[in-house]
């Protein structure tokens, strides 16, 4: 081996000369060959000792059996991945089998599609051996080729003392058998810790073992059931200390070179337990002759890019969270409260900075031109939706300047209406339910929150925002991030046309379906009384919408494009939108720099995954507030929906609450059901009964578990005789009836041909 040094120099080569140096060696190199490259010699050999543990210590090297040192390849392009999670997409979330590599295993994701194809489909705790590649934003995926048993987990769980014995319960869904653990591998943890724990490979008497490796929090109430949700699905908790210390120190910009907007009687319109308001909205008559009956309104949005700048602390840590999280008890917020509860929320009778838009609209509603300007306001009101609703009824505002502009607030939004019904958007109204927690901090009652015209007129106009952000940008030609929602899936709408097919309901045979065609569809459902379980397979059928820099349109929106503006306090997305429009239009410091231009493609899928991330703890949360509030009620009786037909039995969806369980197969009674994944049925092998997707049922709670939000329920619904479902022509990928959080299909009616032959694709 060649010196890699003069002879003279005998100091200790650098940490990278030392990694370049074994890399280069096809077979790894011993100390001695080390020592020999780089002429080190006497007390020097000590440590290049040290050095090189530390190095092994890091896992950026390992030491072979024959005292050789070879560069750790952490993450290998073919090894035993061990599954962790299963996302809301079905995707399966892996870490590596064995993780020598410093912090914590890189997630490692198995698409659906790909899973799907393993015949029996892998799970929490399955080992897989696949095949690794690094993604060109850093992250990896696997591409399975063979399940190789159970694995050696990472998972959360609590911990619980028995005697003289610790035992770790994973709070997975489903889990239910107890792990040991010894009281050297406890790691500091005492019974009711929250812990993230790792399989040993030790299987003596007493069962699996695992080891604690990080202390998370304590089990001594609900609050703890989010924080279990947050931990399980990687959402960032606190703030850097600089992050902290940048917020603190935050200040007002100077006020002089904006639009004064002050004496604009703009009005926050949010819920009533709103803590932050960072939009506020106005609308007046339009007095240009060229425009009568028409309206000017006025979204004005915090300036955030005022206070958190690019490249800046607060910058790291809220891209780090790419969106503010929202649980039952708790926000886990995207800034710290300095910025989000005060300098950017909009509160009555004090001055903020804002980047606003002024809309003209025509009498019938439509666009007639937009302008973006930086400028300062004053909101005249803070509203709940209750207290707008109730002046559009006829009631008093605070003022009579503020009923006015909530009057033509609403009717510039009927005016819209018909430029929106021209527009046709997808028509999916779904019921939304809401926890309200009592003073203990358990689940008092569920809600489920009425929609008001209120409602409707801010999404409208702040849509109308988003619209002209992403116009304004494209004309510019500057490059940012795009809010898309593609065409359906051709495989998943295809297994739903299939599958609509057995309830007596067409849809066009074509890719080139639009947002139309479905909406006929829903309104011959609502007219059958069927319209929730329809929407809920239409809605199954749509990709997930994203955040991307190419520009695929808003297929459920009907839109040709679309960027979120109006959240910059809880969406990075929005923040990179007025960063660009600062930019492209001059309006002063905190635009767009040249770094983020570059990285925003990154940034994109960066904050799509970090969004799934958190809708994945809002709904374990949520699913963990009701098994608790549901847990003093096993043995009650229910009714309910069944929302996914599998071989493991009927997942049912609880009227009363909307929370889901599972009916194993074992409680359909002593007759033998056969899965029939075509029709989405459970068949009765001696009678024909079934029980399909959608059906209306009695259930018995058997068992609630608040600790994985899990229920199991027992079935008294008799299956319906006959098998009365058509059976579709073929499975289709995609549309398998797993359950997801909604409802599923309704009856079976007249069959009704929706839409045209002759629709074309949207461009």
């Amino acid at each position: 081996m060649p010196d890699r040094r003069p002879k003279e120099d005998a100091e200790t080569p650098s940490r990278k000369a030392l990694l370049t140096f074994i890399d280069e060696q096809e077979d790894g190199a011993t100390r001695r060959d080390i020592a020999r490259a780089f002429n080190i010699r006497g007390e020097e050999r000590s440590e290049l000792r040290s050095v090189l543990k530390e190095l092994v210590d890091a896992g950026q090297l390992e030491r072979t059996g024959r005292a050789r040192y070879r560069r750790l390849r952490a993450v290998p392009p073919v090894a035993p991945i061990d599954v962790v999670h299963v996302n809301d997409d079905g995707d399966l979330i892996a870490n590596l089998g064995s993780w020598r590599g410093p912090g914590d295993p890189p997630a490692i994701i198995i698409e659906a599609r790909l899973a799907d194809r393993m015949k029996p489909s892998p799970g929490v705790g399955d080992r897989i051996l696949a095949r690794i590649r690094e993604n060109a934003d850093g992250a990896y995926s696997g591409d399975p080729i063979k399940a190789i048993g159970r694995g050696g987990d990472r998972f959360l769980a609590v911990i619980k003392r028995d005697a003289d014995a610790h035992f770790a319960m994973s709070v997975e869904r489903g889990a239910r058998r107890p792990y040991r653990v010894d009281r050297n591998d406890l790691a500091g943890a005492s019974d009711g810790d929250i812990v993230w724990v790792e399989a040993k490979n030790d299987r003596s008497y007493g069962g699996q073992k695992v080891r604690v490796r990080t202390i998370e929090g304590k089990l001594d109430s609900p609050s703890a059931y989010s924080l279990i949700a947050l931990a399980n699905n990687g959402v960032p908790q606190g703030f850097s200390d600089e992050a902290l210390e940048e917020a603190n120190k935050a200040k007002f910009p100077p006020l002089s070179n904006r639009v004064d907007l002050r004496d604009v009687a703009l009005l926050t319109i949010d819920p009533a337990s709103a803590k932050d308001h960072d939009d506020a909205v106005f609308a007046a008559e339009d007095d240009a002759p060229e425009n009568k009956g028409g309206f000017r309104v006025i979204v004005a949005i915090a300036d955030v890019a005022a206070f958190v700048r690019p490249g800046g602390a607060l910058d790291r840590d809220a891209r780090e969270r790419g969106n503010s999280t929202y649980l039952p008890d708790r926000v886990a917020p995207m800034l710290p409260e300095r910025l989000s509860t005060d300098l950017c929320s909009l509160r009555p009778d004090e001055d903020r900075p804002c980047l606003a838009v002024e809309l003209v609209l025509s009498a019938e509603g439509r666009k007639l031109n937009h302008r973006f300007m930086r400028a300062t306001m004053r909101s005249a009101a803070k509203l709940s939706y209750e207290d707008a609703q109730a002046i559009i009824d006829g009631g008093d505002g605070p003022s009579k300047t503020v009923a006015d502009t909530v009057r033509t607030l609403h009717r510039a939004f009927r005016a819209r209406l018909k430029e929106r019904a021209k527009r046709a958007p997808l028509d999916l109204e779904l019921e939304e339910r809401v926890l309200i927690l009592g003073e203990d901090g358990a689940l008092d009652h569920v809600e489920v929150r009425e929609r008001f015209d209120a409602h409707r007129l801010i999404e409208e106009f702040m849509i109308l925002a988003n619209v002209a952000a992403a116009e304004a940008l494209e004309k510019k030609k500057r490059t940012f991030v795009y809010r898309v929602h593609d065409q359906p899936d051709p495989e998943r709408l295809e297994g739903a046309r299939d599958y609509l097919e057995t309830l007596g309901y067409s849809l066009l045979n074509s890719d080139a379906v639009r947002p139309s065609h479905f909406n006929q569809l829903l309104k011959l459902a609502g007219k059958r009384d069927e319209k929730e379980l329809v929407s809920d397979v239409v809605l199954r059928a749509q990709r997930q919408a994203v955040y991307a820099t190419d520009n695929l349109g808003h297929f459920g929106l009907n839109l040709h494009r679309y960027a979120h503006f109006t959240s910059p306090i809880r969406r990075y997305a929005d923040l990179i939108v007025h960063r660009a429009l600062i930019s492209a239009f001059s309006l002063g410091d905190g635009g767009q720099t040249t770094d983020e231009e570059k990285a925003i493609s990154r940034i994109a899928d960066d904050i799509s995954q970090f969004e799934r991330r958190s809708m994945a703890a809002e709904r374990e949360a949520k699913d963990r507030f009701l098994a608790d509030y549901l847990s003093d009620r096993v043995g009650a009786e229910f009714s309910g929906r069944i929302r996914g037909v599998t071989r493991a039995g009927l997942f049912i969806c609880l009227d009363e609450t909307g929370a889901d369980g599972l009916a194993p197969m074992r409680s359909l009674g002593d007759e033998r059901f056969h899965h029939d994944e075509n029709a989405q049925a459970l068949v009765g092998e001696r009678t024909g009964g079934a029980y399909h997707l959608g059906q209306k049922v009695r259930v018995r709670l058997a068992e609630a578990t608040p600790l994985s939000g899990g229920l199991r329920f027992d079935i008294l619904t008799e299956p319906i005789k006959g098998h009365p479902r058509k059976s579709a022509k073929k499975k289709k990928a995609g549309f398998n009836g797993r359950p997801n959080r909604k409802g599923r299909a309704p009856r079976r009616g007249k069959e009704q041909k929706v839409g045209k032959k002759s629709a074309k694709r949207r461009r």
